[in-house]
C-alpha cells in the first residue's frame, strides 16, 4: 500500500505543503501495531491558513460556480473514487484495520455520496409564502460559508462523503480535520478533489492532534458551521468552543442501539442482522447494535443461535479479509477489555476466535456475546465500541420499549415482528433517530437522514436534510403595492 500523494503534508488552497510546525505523527497499522508511515502534525497556523484559503475560494472561483457546475464536479469526484477503488480500499483497510471487503464497501459508499449530492446540488429550492396584499415573499437557501469537519477514525470515507459531500453541494468551502489514527483516505479525497477540478481552497485537509488542530478549527472565528462525529466527551468540547462564535454544530456521537426481537419474528431472517450489526468493523460503529432484546419465550432459542454464530466468527489482520479485524489502537483494546472484565461468572455465553497467525502486536479482541446482564448494568448502558453484544430478555411490548429507551443514547433501533400494528406503535415509541422494521441499517442508506437524540447528538446527516443543515435560510419580502 503506497499512496500516490505525500502523506506527511497538509492540503491547503489546492497545494500540498509541509505543516507549519514541521512535525509529523506516526501512521500505525492496527493489524500489526507497527509504524508504516508519517502524517503531518498540523496546528493552529495551518488551520488558519486553511480557513483563509476557503474564504478566498468562496470569494473567487468556487463561489462563482452555479449549483449545476458544483454538481458536475462532485460527479467527477465520484468517478475518480470508483476508478481508484482498489487503492482506496487497501488504504482504509490498512489504516483502520477493517477487513478488505468492508473497506471496499466504504469506497462504494463514498462514491455514492458524491453521486447523490452531485444530483441534489441544483435541486435545493426555496418557497413562496402567501402574505399580505401588495407583497411577494420568498425564501432562499444559501451557503453558510466556510464549514469545519472533524471526522473519526472508524469510517473515514463514509463520513467524509456524507459530511463534505453535502456541504460542497450547497456551495460551502470546507476545512477537514481527520482523526490522527486514520488519515490516509482523507488525504486521498483531497487529491482526488484536486484532480476532479475543484477550485483551489474549496477542499482543505489538515491532519493533526485533536487538542491542537481540532481545537483550533472549532474555535476559529472564520468557521460558520462545525460537523463533528466522535465521542460524547469530545462532542461537548466542540459544542462549547463553537458556542463562543455562536455557530451551529452537527453532532453525531455515540449509541447503545437495540434490536427488539418478538416471539412472532422470523429468526432465520433476523439472525444475520442480530449478529453482524454489532460486529461490523469490530463493533467500532456508532450505530452498532450492541443490545439484543428478546421476548422471553424465545430467549433461549435466540441465545443458542447467536452463540453458534459467534463461535464461528474470526478476528484476523485486515488484509486476511475475515469477519472482523483488530481494534484501532492499543488504547481502544484496553478500554474494551476493561468492560469485559466487568462481566461476571457465566455471563460470557459465546466467544469467537482470533486467528492463530495474527501478529502479536496487533490490537485484537475476540467477539464476545453476553447474557445475564441487567438493563441498568454498565455493560448494557455504556458504549463499549468493541465486538461485544448483550442479550436481554423482555416480557411484553411495554417492557421492551422501556428497556430500549432506558439509556442516555438514541441513535438507531430495530423491531423484528410479524405484527404490523406493533411495528408502527414501536416506530413511534422508540427514542431513536432511525428505526428499522424487520431489518437493520437498510444497507447504509445514503438517502436516509441520520442522527440521534440525547447523548447521540443532534442535527441530521445524509439525504436532503444534510443539505438543509449546511445552508442558511433567507426570507425576502418585496413590497410592490
Amino acid at each position: 500500500m503506497t499512496p500516490w500523494f505525500d502523506t506527511d503534508k497538509v492540503f491547503i488552497g489546492g497545494r500540498w505543503e509541509a505543516p507549519s510546525g514541521g512535525e509529523t505523527l506516526p501512521i500505525t497499522d492496527p493489524s500489526t501495531g507497527q509504524e508504516i508511515g508519517r502524517i503531518a502534525r498540523g496546528g493552529p497556523d495551518d488551520i488558519d491558513a486553511a480557513v483563509v484559503a476557503a474564504r478566498t475560494a468562496l470569494d473567487g472561483a468556487w463561489g462563482k460556480l452555479t449549483a449545476a457546475e458544483r454538481g458536475r464536479l462532485l460527479a467527477r469526484l465520484g468517478q475518480l473514487v470508483t476508478e481508484n477503488a482498489d487503492a482506496l480500499a487497501e488504504m482504509e483497510a490498512t489504516d483502520v484495520g477493517k477487513p478488505l471487503t468492508q473497506a471496499r464497501a466504504d469506497v462504494t459508499a463514498l462514491a455514492r455520496y458524491c453521486e447523490f449530492y452531485a444530483g441534489a446540488a441544483d435541486k435545493v429550492m426555496g418557497q413562496t409564502i402567501p402574505f399580505q396584499q401588495g407583497f411577494t415573499v420568498y425564501t432562499l437557501r444559501e451557503p453558510i460559508g466556510v464549514t469545519g469537519h472533524i471526522v473519526p477514525w472508524n469510517y473515514p470515507m463514509q463520513i467524509i462523503g456524507r459530511s463534505l459531500g453535502a456541504s460542497l453541494a450547497m456551495g460551502n468551502a470546507c476545512v477537514l480535520k481527520p482523526a490522527e489514527e486514520a488519515c490516509l483516505t482523507a488525504l486521498a479525497f483531497a487529491d482526488l478533489a484536486r484532480q476532479a477540478g475543484f477550485p483551489d481552497g474549496a477542499v482543505n485537509v489538515v491532519p493533526g492532534l485533536g487538542a491542537e488542530a481540532g481545537a483550533a478549527l472549532t474555535a476559529h472565528p472564520g468557521i460558520g458551521h462545525i460537523s463533528f462525529t466522535g465521542s460524547v466527551a469530545t462532542g461537548r468540547l466542540v459544542q462549547a468552543a463553537a458556542a463562543q462564535n455562536v455557530i451551529a454544530v452537527t453532532l453525531e456521537l455515540g449509541g447503545k442501539s437495540p434490536q427488539l426481537f418478538f416471539a412472532d419474528a422470523d429468526l432465520d431472517a433476523a439472525l444475520p442482522y442480530l449478529v453482524n450489526a454489532g460486529l461490523q468493523n469490530a463493533g467500532q460503529t456508532c450505530s452498532a447494535s450492541s443490545r439484543i432484546l428478546v421476548e422471553r419465550q424465545r430467549f433461549e432459542e435466540v441465545a443458542d443461535r447467536m452463540a453458534a454464530a459467534y463461535h464461528a466468527k474470526v478476528a484476523a489482520p485486515a488484509m486476511a479479509d475475515r469477519d472482523l479485524g483488530p481494534l484501532i489502537s492499543a488504547r481502544q483494546k484496553e478500554i474494551v477489555e476493561g468492560y469485559l472484565d466487568l462481566a461476571g461468572q457465566g455471563q460470557r455465553i459465546a466467544e469467537g476466535q482470533i486467528t492463530a497467525d495474527a501478529p502479536r502486536g496487533g490490537h485484537y479482541v475476540a467477539p464476545v456475546l453476553l447474557a445475564g446482564v441487567a438493563p441498568e448494568d454498565r455493560l448494557a448502558q455504556e458504549e463499549i465500541f468493541g465486538p461485544v453484544q448483550v442479550l436481554i430478555p423482555f416480557d411484553d411490548e411495554d417492557h421492551a420499549a422501556s428497556i430500549a429507551n432506558g439509556t442516555a443514547y438514541g441513535l438507531v433501533a430495530s423491531v423484528w415482528s410479524g405484527d404490523g400494528g406493533r411495528q408502527m406503535r414501536l416506530a413511534k415509541r422508540l427514542r431513536a433517530g432511525q428505526v428499522f422494521l424487520n431489518n437493520y441499517g437498510a444497507a447504509g442508506g445514503v438517502e436516509l437522514p441520520f442522527g440521534g437524540t440525547g447523548l447521540s447528538g443532534h442535527g441530521r446527516e445524509k439525504g436532503f436534510e444534510a443539505l438543509y443543515g449546511f445552508s442558511s435560510l433567507k426570507t425576502v419580502a418585496a413590497h410592490h403595492g
